[in-house]
């Protein structure tokens, strides 16, 4: 096996020094040797500023460097496919950005692809639902999955911050924008994994721009399992819930509520406490080790699955349940899905 991974950048991404650049000078083994940009000059900046030895002219040049192992997709949503297709194609394991894809269909082709270059050359996909690798996420798991709460009645979960910039590409639908995509991904990632089953969407309601009707800035969407618990996610960028991240999960014999189960290197709390029925009351309250960061903790799994044959936590195929409720979601709130999806 390789002693080192060395990874190229897709993109001069705002996030890519947080999500990438930060972490992989605290990662063993893990290198970012190079980047692209769609324009050159860009990724020259890019690259004096964060000390990134090759800038390459295109996408399809980095992806074609033998220098690389792995490629980092931070790229517009709806570009996600076509460059984790690309990649696969050029023999590169690939991290990419959530969501996923654009919408269930494009998921389903990566996953395919995924899986079959994985059986032919052991080539790893991730879809960097950060979160899903930091501590509290698998005691938030453990938790419900241990049986603790009793049986599972209801599922919420929610990310909503505000985005009042409308120019952002957050907003694009031509680049597969809107709330329910950029916020409500972790909102349904969450609510699949504290429930352990796949939902079926009921219902739908969002607001979406003035100057593009196709486009949340806010959904909530109702939800079954099939195991009988309920549930809702909601997802926001702009609305009069400005700032909320959040999750929960109340069975028969308890309630656990988590708050910022996204990013709780900053910040978190987790909270147990007994039933309505039984009258309520603090069970007790847990604090998970913040460091490494969600963000380190991702970075160094998706090393061990390229290296050493770790397991990967956030599947090509998994993703492919998500964009399946994010369409759902859609839908029922009778917008157009992403990507060029039909009407709702």
């Amino acid at each position: 096996m390789a002693e080192e991974l060395r990874i190229g950048l897709l993109g001069a991404a705002a996030i890519a020094p947080t999500a990438l650049l930060g972490p992989a000078r605290r990662t063993p083994r893990v290198s970012v040797v190079a980047v692209a940009a769609r324009q050159r000059a860009r990724a020259e900046v890019f690259a004096r500023k964060h000390g990134i030895p090759v800038v390459h002219d295109s996408y399809a040049a980095l992806l074609a460097d033998p220098g690389l192992d792995a490629v980092y997709v931070p790229l517009p949503n709806g570009l996600h496919a076509e460059w984790t297709l690309a990649a696969l194609d050029a023999g590169k394991h690939v991290l990419c950005e959530k969501p996923f894809t654009a919408n269930q269909a494009e998921a389903e082709r990566v996953a395919d692809a995924a899986d079959a270059a994985y059986t032919r050359d052991g080539l790893v996909v991730m879809e960097a639902f950060h979160y899903r690798h930091h501590a509290l996420a698998e005691r938030m798991r453990a938790i419900v999955a241990g049986g603790e709460l009793g049986r599972l009645r209801r599922v919420e979960a929610e990310l909503s911050f505000p985005l009042p910039k409308f120019s952002d590409i957050r907003y694009d639908y031509g680049l597969a924008g809107g709330a329910t995509m950029d916020a409500g991904c972790y909102a349904v990632h969450v609510a699949r994994l504290l429930a352990g089953e796949e939902p079926q969407v009921t219902s739908a309601r969002m607001l979406t721009l003035r100057r593009d009707p196709r486009v949340d800035r806010a959904m909530s969407a109702e939800l079954a399992f099939p195991g009988g618990a309920s549930g809702r996610v909601r997802a926001s960028m702009w609305s009069r819930r400005l700032l909320g991240i959040r999750a929960r999960a109340i069975g028969d014999e308890g309630e656990l509520t988590v708050t910022n189960f996204v990013a709780p290197q900053f910040f978190h709390r987790l909270t147990l406490r007994r039933p309505r029925s039984a009258g309520g009351g603090l069970l007790r309250r847990e604090h998970l080790p913040r460091r490494p960061s969600s963000y380190d903790a991702q970075l160094a799994a998706f090393a061990a699955a390229v290296l050493d044959g770790g397991p990967n936590l956030a599947p090509a195929r998994d993703a492919v349940a998500t964009m399946g409720v994010l369409d759902a979601i859609y839908r029922a709130a009778g917008l157009p899905l992403r990507g060029g999806g039909e009407q709702g």
